[in-house]
């Protein structure tokens, strides 16, 4: 089977394209760098062609509130075209969970690329995924003013991006589900705890401050405002696993 993976050489597409590639199937590792690009539509149609299956994990290197969405308005335009012309039978895209719950530029844009794809005529699965536990310094950061950290006590599932990437190469040899698909990390905590476990474990020295009004980029949260709400698919690896791996990575 050809799967082309645009985004293919980043966090999540370098461990979806092991895996599959793993699994005796022709895959494409789409990025600019190798020809493929889906803002200026350079060599998008040659890519999918005769491909099967489409997996788009490309993101957004501004989060800029316009520049986000036009990335992915822009991206989805030249690419679901052309996945629609060259008879693609599955589009997996990776979102965010709670994006239409939560308010903020970039999730707004998430919200705008599901919109593309919904309405595309192409068979898909859309797989909404919590916070990345490779993300959780820049979390802090985002939150931090000097050496306090102001996180809300509310709830969050960070998944790594291990499980995701195998998830991803799961659902992509799956049936189309014409629908989303929800995932989290194992392990679910109020928010402050985990940025704390995540900073005292990297010697981070920073204090975290449980704050009820503090936001998340920008955009205000309530208690379940990262999580999902119904039933999910569950990753492997909690935080301290992945710390440890982390940690002998680092070694």
């Amino acid at each position: 089977m050809k799967i082309v993976v645009i985004g293919g050489t980043g966090l999540i597409g370098s461990k979806t394209v092991a895996i599959l590639r793993q699994g005796g199937h022709e895959v494409v590792a789409a990025s600019p760098n190798s020809g493929v690009n889906t803002i200026t539509g350079e060599g998008v149609k040659e890519a999918v062609a005769g491909a099967q299956v489409v997996i788009d994990l490309a993101n957004s290197p501004s989060f800029e509130d316009k520049a986000v969405l036009e990335f992915f308005q822009t991206s989805g335009r030249n690419l679901l075209p052309a996945e629609a012309g060259a008879g693609v039978r599955h589009h997996v895209a990776l979102s965010i969970v709670a994006i239409d719950r939560t308010d903020n530029g970039y999730f707004r844009a998430k919200v705008a690329q599901e919109k593309l794809i919904e309405a595309s005529g192409v068979p898909y699965t859309i797989i909404r995924a919590t916070q990345f536990m490779e993300f959780l310094g820049g979390i802090a950061d985002s939150s931090a003013d000097g050496n306090i950290v102001r996180l809300p006590p509310i709830l969050f599932q960070p998944i790594a991006a291990d499980d995701v990437g195998a998830i991803v190469g799961d659902v992509a040899l799956a049936a189309p589900r014409g629908g989303i698909v929800e995932i989290a990390g194992p392990e679910r905590a109020p928010f402050n705890e985990i940025i704390a476990r995540y900073l005292k474990a990297v010697g981070d020295p920073r204090q975290v401050v449980r704050d009820p009004a503090a936001g998340y980029w920008g955009g205000r949260v309530e208690e379940r405002s990262l999580v999902p709400l119904g039933e999910a698919r569950l990753g492997h690896i909690g935080l301290d696993e992945w710390l440890r791996r982390r940690s002998q990575a680092r070694a």
